[in-house]
C-alpha cells in the first residue's frame, strides 16, 4: 500500500513539474567529431540525453532508446557563439536629432538621477522577448548561443547569455548579468552630454562618483550614528559591480584612437575591461595582450555598400585601407597572444559572419584559432567555458552538423540541437527559376506573390506604413519597398513553397541598415517578421488591386 501511494506521489509531482523538454536521446552516428578541446575523431558517435551530452568517441553504440542520426561524410561541432548581438531584443526607435527637443523616451521614466542613454542598471533580462521563432535564421545558420544587449545609449546596458532556443526568456537564459556595455556615442536630443567628449567627461565621473557613493554606503553601514544617509543612486549602484571588478565592462570601439580610449579608462578605473569591435584592435595588440584585456571581435568588416558610378566620388586611401587591412586583423592578434572572440556586430547578412572568418583565414588566421573563436574561446571570454564551447560529456548539448567545408561557399547546415532539442533543418529548395503563370502558382510549383501590398511594420510606439511592390520570375523576387524611410529596392528575394524572404537597405536614424523580411501570403493577406540590427518586429498587409 506504501509503495503504491509512493508512486502515486510521485507521478503526481511529474504531473505537477511537466515532462522534461528535452527528454529525448539522440545520437549522432559515423561522424567526424571536432571536439575543439581535444583531439578530432574522424569516426565516432555523440550521445544526447536531457539537453546534455552524455558521451562522445569513437566506439559507442547508441542507446537502444536513442534517435539515430546517420552523419557519415558529415562534420560535428560544437554550436557556434555569436559574441555580441541584440537578437532577442526590442526594436529600437531611431536616435533623437541633434538640436531636436527632448522626446517623451527621452524625459526620465524612471528614478534614475541620469537620463536616458546614461542608465547602466537598465538589463537585457528586463527587455528581452519570448518566442523561439525568432533565432531561426540565426539558429539555421549553426549559431546556438549569443551574447546579446542593446545598442542604444551611451550605456548600452547589462548584457545576457541566452541560448537560441526556448519560448520563454527563462528557458533560453544562460547568464545574466554578464557585463556592462558602453558606446562612445551622445545622448543628443539637446540632452548632456551631447559630444564625445562630453561622453567621456560624463563616463569618467560617474565612475568616480561610483567609487565614492560606494565608500559611503558602506560606511554608513557599518556606523550610521552620527553620519548623514547617503542618497540612494540606482544608476551609480549598478556600477558597483564594474568598478570593484566584479563584473566586467565591455566597450565599443572600433578605431584605434577609441580602443586607446578605453584602455586608458579601463586602466585608470583598474576595469575588468573588454574591447568589442576592434576594427582597428592590431595596432594596439601589444598594449591589449599587456592588459590582458580580450576583444570581441567584429566579423562585420567593412564593405562597399553600392556601386561605384561615373559620377561617384573616389574612395579615400584611409576606406581603401580599412578594407583591405581588416581581414589580416585576426592573424595578427592571434600572433601577439591577444585573446578574441568572434561576433557579427548585426551584420547586415549573418552569412557574412563565416564569409568573414573565411576571409581572415585566408589572411593567414588559422583554421583552429578561427573555429575557438567562435566556440571554445568564445566561451572562455565570456565564462561559461565549463558548460559550452567544447564537445565534452556533461556539458550543454548544443551541436552543429555541416556538410562541406565550415570556411567554404560549400557549407550546409544538416542538423542543429540546442539545449539537446533537435531543429530539423529543411534542404535548400531546387528550384529553376521561369516565367510566372496564373495568379496562385507559377511555372516552379511555386506561390505567386507578384503584386503591390499595403503593409504595417508593427514598431513598438511608432508603427509604419509602407507599400511592398513584388515582382516574381520563378525562385526569385525583386521590387522595392517604400516608406517614411524612402525607397528601397529589395535585393536577394527568394520564393520557396514555404514563404519568401528578401533584404532592403534603409536609413533608420541616421544609419544605414539592412532589413531581412521573411513571410506568407495567404490569398490577398501578407505576414511575417522583420530582422533588423534594431531587433525582430511583425509586419502584416494586404494586397491592394
Amino acid at each position: 500500500m506504501r509503495s503504491t501511494l509512493f508512486l502515486v506521489a510521485v507521478a503526481a509531482i511529474g504531473l505537477l513539474c511537466g515532462t522534461p523538454v528535452n527528454g529525448q536521446s539522440y545520437a549522432i552516428t559515423n561522424a567526424r567529431i571536432v571536439t575543439v578541446s581535444g583531439a578530432t575523431i574522424d569516426s565516432g558517435t555523440v550521445v544526447i540525453r536531457d539537453g546534455l551530452i552524455e558521451a562522445v568517441g569513437p566506439n559507442l553504440k547508441p542507446p537502444a532508446d536513442a534517435k539515430v542520426f546517420d552523419a557519415t561524410g558529415l562534420t560535428v561541432y560544437p554550436g557556434f557563439i555569436d559574441a555580441l548581438t541584440n537578437l532577442g531584443m526590442p526594436a529600437g526607435t531611431p536616435p533623437p536629432v541633434r538640436g531636436a527637443a527632448p522626446t517623451a523616451a527621452m524625459v526620465a521614466t524612471s528614478n534614475s538621477n541620469y537620463p536616458a542613454g546614461l542608465r547602466p542598471e537598465e538589463a537585457a533580462e528586463d527587455e528581452l522577448r519570448g518566442g523561439d521563432t525568432q533565432f531561426e535564421m540565426n539558429r539555421n545558420a549553426g549559431f546556438t548561443t549569443a551574447l546579446t544587449t542593446g545598442r542604444t545609449g551611451i550605456f548600452n546596458g547589462q548584457s545576457a547569455i541566452i541560448d537560441l532556443s526556448g519560448d520563454s526568456v527563462s528557458a533560453f537564459m544562460i547568464r545574466s548579468p554578464f557585463a556592462q556595455h558602453v558606446s562612445f556615442a551622445t545622448v543628443g536630443g539637446g540632452v548632456y552630454p551631447g559630444s564625445l567628449l562630453g561622453t567621456f567627461s560624463a563616463l569618467r565621473q560617474m565612475m568616480y562618483d561610483a567609487q565614492r557613493l560606494q565608500a559611503l554606503q558602506k560606511q554608513y553601514a557599518a556606523n550610521p550614528k552620527g553620519m548623514k544617509r547617503p542618497d540612494a543612486d540606482k544608476s551609480l549602484e549598478a556600477l558597483f559591480p564594474v568598478v570593484d571588478r566584479r563584473m566586467p565592462i565591455v566597450f565599443n570601439a572600433n578605431s584605434e584612437r577609441d580602443i586607446i580610449r578605453a584602455l586608458d579608462l579601463i586602466k585608470e578605473f583598474k576595469l575588468n575591461g573588454m574591447i568589442a569591435g576592434g576594427q582597428e584592435s592590431w595596432k594596439v595588440a601589444d598594449r591589449l595582450k599587456a592588459a590582458n584585456v580580450p576583444v570581441l571581435l567584429s566579423l562585420n568588416f567593412p564593405k562597399r555598400t553600392t556601386a561605384m558610378s561615373p559620377e561617384a566620388d573616389p574612395e579615400t586611401m584611409e576606406t581603401l585601407r580599412l578594407r583591405a587591412e581588416t581581414p589580416k586583423g585576426p592573424a595578427k592578434l592571434a600572433a601577439a597572444g591577444v585573446r578574441f572572440a568572434f561576433e557579427s556586430d548585426n551584420a547586415r547578412s549573418i552569412g557574412d559572419f563565416f564569409t568573414n572568418a573565411g576571409r581572415a583565414v585566408d589572411a593567414g588566421l588559422s583554421r583552429d584559432i578561427a573555429l575557438r573563436a567562435m566556440t571554445l574561446a568564445s566561451a572562455e571570454i565570456l565564462g561559461v567555458d565549463d558548460r559550452l564551447g567544447s564537445i565534452e560529456p556533461g556539458k550543454i548539448a548544443n551541436l552543429v552538423v555541416i556538410r562541406g567545408d565550415l570556411f567554404g561557399k560549400d557549407k550546409y547546415v544538416t542538423h542543429v540541437f540546442v539545449d539537446g532539442k533537435y531543429y530539423d533543418q529543411k534542404a535548400p529548395p531546387k528550384v529553376t527559376p521561369q516565367t510566372t503563370r496564373g495568379q496562385g502558382e507559377n511555372a516552379a510549383g511555386l506561390p505567386n506573390v507578384a503584386g503591390a501590398y499595403a503593409i504595417n511594420i508593427e514598431v513598438p510606439g511608432q508603427p509604419i506604413g509602407a507599400t511592398l511592390t513584388l515582382a516574381q520570375q520563378g525562385a526569385s523576387l525583386t521590387g522595392t519597398l517604400v516608406s517614411q524611410l524612402g525607397t528601397a529596392p529589395i535585393r536577394d528575394g527568394k520564393m520557396t513553397a514555404d514563404g519568401f524572404s528578401f533584404t532592403a537597405t534603409v536609413d533608420f536614424g541616421g544609419s544605414t541598415i539592412d532589413i531581412i523580411f521573411r513571410g506568407t501570403v495567404n490569398a490577398s493577406q501578407i505576414s511575417g517578421t522583420i530582422d533588423s540590427p534594431q531587433g525582430v518586429v511583425p509586419f502584416s498587409g494586404t494586397k491592394t488591386p
